[in-house]
């Protein structure tokens, strides 16, 4: 994506090769916050496993679209070889995996044995957060790239006190986001964005109707994804703060200092979430990608670990109103799931288009 994008760039914008690609590198990087929240907030169940493929491109590609960012820089620089950019690129993936995986162990084993007074484990996480950007940076590897390692497998360990922590950083994104926001109204001037919102809905159009799609079939073609898979997989690929931030990179670079790209890629984010924003649930049924027996709600949770459940057992007995009917069209209260459907001594895994008979006993 971020090589197609630059090459338009150059060839239709008339920036310079390094520019074009600097610009693609700093566009080329799907924005998770933007796609959980369509997905989530408009349930959008999708089919073929898409949502799960869907998070973890969204969530792993920034590191990719910094090093490309980074690497770039380094060229516009001057006095980069081959074997350097090579190296560079080891680094950045061999150091950034390697530290953010040693902090998440360190910070683990400490929260698993030693005691904390109430709220001061969150401190120790917070500062783990931090040392798995800052260590992998300061060896030249990717800082983004630790600190998504070290999200990942502390996330899925177990932690005393884990729902607690979850609360916190929850509320915590929520400040450090308003805080990204509110610095990205400081640096933009809206009295330069008419003047750059011609080139930035050129690549915007060329992004979306190009170079996305080129770059998904390249990757998904080979597994046999079907082209509804492909369109949805496609058009899910919104821009978002993350472009920005990497756009900053590169305006405060000594190696390109220019704000005018930082202003195109703000207009290009504005159009992507806009545009494809609003269209992709559309454009996911008309795909028909849509899986009523599928939960997004699964994929992209919220946390629910350490909460307390409780059981009910309901029977379906003779006369009972939802004998005959699917699961999707039972009416529950809120909060309550069919968890499995006991029927002639056998346990059945509850799907929406699991009917319901006489004799059936519901958890």
């Amino acid at each position: 994506t971020a090589g197609l994008t630059g090459l338009f760039c150059h060839f239709a914008l008339g920036m310079t090769m390094l520019e074009g690609l600097l610009a693609g590198a700093v566009l080329g990087s799907t924005d998770a916050a933007s796609v959980f929240s369509i997905l989530r907030s408009q349930r959008l169940n999708l089919r073929d496993g898409t949502a799960s493929m869907l998070e973890i491109e969204s969530g792993s590609n920034d590191p990719c679209a910094y090093m490309l960012t980074v690497i770039v820089l380094s060229l516009m620089d001057g006095g980069v070889t081959a074997g350097g950019v090579a190296y560079a690129v080891f680094a950045q993936l061999a150091y950034g995996a390697l530290a953010g995986a040693a902090v998440a162990l360190a910070a683990r084993k400490v929260l698993c044995t030693q005691r904390f007074a109430e709220g001061t484990d969150a401190i120790l996480l917070v500062a783990a957060a931090l040392a798995s950007y800052v260590l992998p940076a300061l060896i030249g590897g990717n800082g983004y790239l630790g600190a998504y390692i070290a999200g990942i497998l502390l996330g899925n360990g177990e932690l005393p006190g884990k729902k607690a922590l979850v609360n916190f950083f929850d509320a915590f994104n929520g400040m450090m986001q308003m805080l990204i926001f509110f610095l990205l109204g400081l640096l933009v001037f809206p009295s330069r964005l008419p003047s750059v919102f011609l080139p930035a809905l050129a690549v915007a159009a060329f992004l979306t109707l190009a170079a996305r799609p080129a770059a998904v079939a390249l990757v998904l073609a080979p597994f046999g994804s079907s082209a509804r898979q492909q369109l949805v997989v496609s058009w899910a690929g919104l821009r978002g703060a993350a472009s920005i931030v990497f756009a900053i990179t590169a305006a405060v670079s000594p190696a390109y200092g220019d704000d005018r790209l930082f202003h195109i890629v703000f207009c290009v984010v504005l159009i992507s979430i806009l545009v494809q924003g609003t269209l992709l649930p559309a454009v996911a049924r008309r795909a028909r990608m849509i899986d009523d027996r599928d939960n997004v709600m699964k994929t992209f949770t919220d946390y629910s670990e350490e909460t307390s459940v409780q059981f009910i057992r309901l029977e379906i007995g003779e006369g009972h109103p939802w004998i005959g009917r699917c699961i999707r069209d039972v009416a529950t209260l809120p909060g309550m799931l069919i968890a499995a459907v006991l029927r002639g001594g056998e346990a059945i895994v509850p799907k929406g288009d699991t009917c319901l008979a006489e004799g059936d006993s519901l958890i």
